[in-house]
């Protein structure tokens, strides 16, 4: 109403006035510098910044999955410095009644953008081992050879000649032109790379002066750096200046932090030269003294044992005769013979003084032994006499001998073996016939069976 005097608003009405309103803006994606980075906090997690760009700043805040979702998807964490890019909405602090941007997502922007996708094409071809020093070639301490694969129109190209003719004039240099900036750079500088390879040089130098992050992200190309681990040559990189490190630096047989030193590093000066080769004859010769060292102490070590080998066997052999030579009967046969002859006299005429008496005694127990022998063998004989004497006729009766007696005889081969049967010989054999009394020679004339 006109006139009227509209009453006053709290604070708290106030900022919820202000709350409203800004709730009405739509969310927005906004692009700027993280400054005052503060977080994630110990108890909630929360991140606490600012955004700003060159003429404003806004006050912002990370929820703790939000912060979390930007560490996992982009492998960094947010930084002074750092450019992202953000979406989400404004909203006003009830408490303090500040405005601020709370950020519903978080994605690196512009080169921070191109360094998070380089960082993961690093750990790409890592994980694939591109990196692995292991598989990096092995470059020529001298290189009689070398291609340079660069832009043939900058200053770099004549740095890098310039400077291998200073340091050794008979290196012979190569070039093979390519684009080393922009989207069309890498192909180009895959296509030079074989080209340099074809030629078979004893290294290739890919080198390229300074530039901004942007300038050098042809080097940061995928394709090209699997062109640089696969070539058969050993590629040398010279990218940029010393901070600058690239994808094809990583994958490279030996990185350089400029051309020049890249240059240097396939060119060692001629006095440098000389002092490596002096270097080598000293370890050479070194080493050889200390072979022929080794030999000699050997060949001394195996001299020493057979000495003392030669040594023990002359002493073991002087003991041996000297034992010999101590027999007296070597030294003095006939008188080692004269006293084993004393010897036997005085044994022989103790045997014949101890032996009679000895005999008398043993002829005293001799003869009561058998006349004790005598009585009791009668009385134990005379049982068994009467079995014997039975025995005895029984015997007789079946004697060999008496049936021989009877007329019948006993054939034996020329073996002695008793013949039973006439197939036991041939015609011809001779045999023995045992007969009653007597023993008759013959010579089989004809076998076969008796007669029934």
């Amino acid at each position: 109403m006109a006139g009227t005097k509209e009453e006053p608003l709290s604070v708290t009405e106030a900022v919820q006035v202000a709350k409203g309103q800004v709730a009405l803006i739509p969310t927005l994606s906004v692009m700027g510098e993280v400054s005052g980075f503060r977080g994630p906090n110990a108890r909630s997690g929360h991140c606490y910044f600012e955004v700003k760009d060159a003429t404003a700043a806004m006050s912002t805040i990370a929820w703790r999955g939000v912060y979390r979702d930007f560490v996992e998807t982009s492998g960094t964490q947010l930084r002074d410095g750092l450019q992202i890019q953000m979406t989400g909405a404004f909203d006003v602090y009830q408490n303090t009644g500040k405005l601020s941007f709370v950020a519903k997502h978080i994605t690196v922007a512009g080169e921070g953008l191109l360094r998070q996708q380089v960082a993961e094409l690093a750990r790409k071809l890592e994980r694939e081992g591109l990196m692995d020093p292991a598989r990096k070639r092995r470059i020529p301490a001298f290189c009689s050879r070398v291609c340079v694969v660069t832009s043939l129109s900058g200053s770099v190209i004549e740095d890098v000649k310039r400077t291998l003719r200073r340091r050794n004039p008979l290196v012979q240099i190569d070039a093979v032109g390519c684009a080393v900036q922009g989207k069309h750079a890498p192909a180009t500088i895959i296509r030079a790379l074989e080209v340099a390879a074809a030629s078979k040089p004893d290294a290739i130098l890919l080198v390229r002066g300074g530039g901004s992050f942007e300038d050098l992200m042809c080097f940061n190309d995928e394709q090209l750096a699997r062109a640089v681990a696969a070539c058969p040559v050993p590629v040398i990189t010279g990218i940029g200046h010393e901070p600058d490190t690239s994808i094809c630096d990583m994958v490279s047989d030996r990185r350089c932090s400029t051309p020049t030193a890249a240059a240097e590093s396939v060119a060692p000066a001629m006095n440098e030269i000389e002092t490596l080769i002096n270097q080598r004859g000293v370890r050479l010769g070194n080493a050889m003294a200390a072979m022929l060292q080794a030999d000699g102490r050997e060949v001394d070590a195996l001299g020493e044992r057979a000495a003392r080998s030669m040594e023990a066997r002359l002493s073991r052999l002087t003991v041996f005769v000297d034992s010999l030579a101590s027999r007296r009967c070597l030294t003095d046969p006939m008188a080692t013979l004269e006293d084993r002859a004393r010897t036997l006299d005085l044994t022989e005429e103790r045997l014949h003084g101890a032996i009679p008496k000895s005999l008398a005694r043993s002829r005293e127990r001799v003869d009561g032994d058998a006349q004790r022998l005598s009585v009791a063998g009668r009385g134990l004989l005379r049982p068994y006499q009467t079995s014997v004497a039975r025995y005895a006729a029984s015997l007789d009766a079946l004697s060999p001998l008496k049936v021989l007696g009877r007329g019948y005889a006993l054939a034996r081969d020329a073996e002695g073996h008793i013949l039973s049967n006439a197939s036991q010989v041939e015609v011809g054999d001779s045999i023995s016939v045992l007969l009653g009394e007597g023993e008759l020679g013959a010579t089989v004339t004809s076998t076969g069976k008796a007669a029934s």
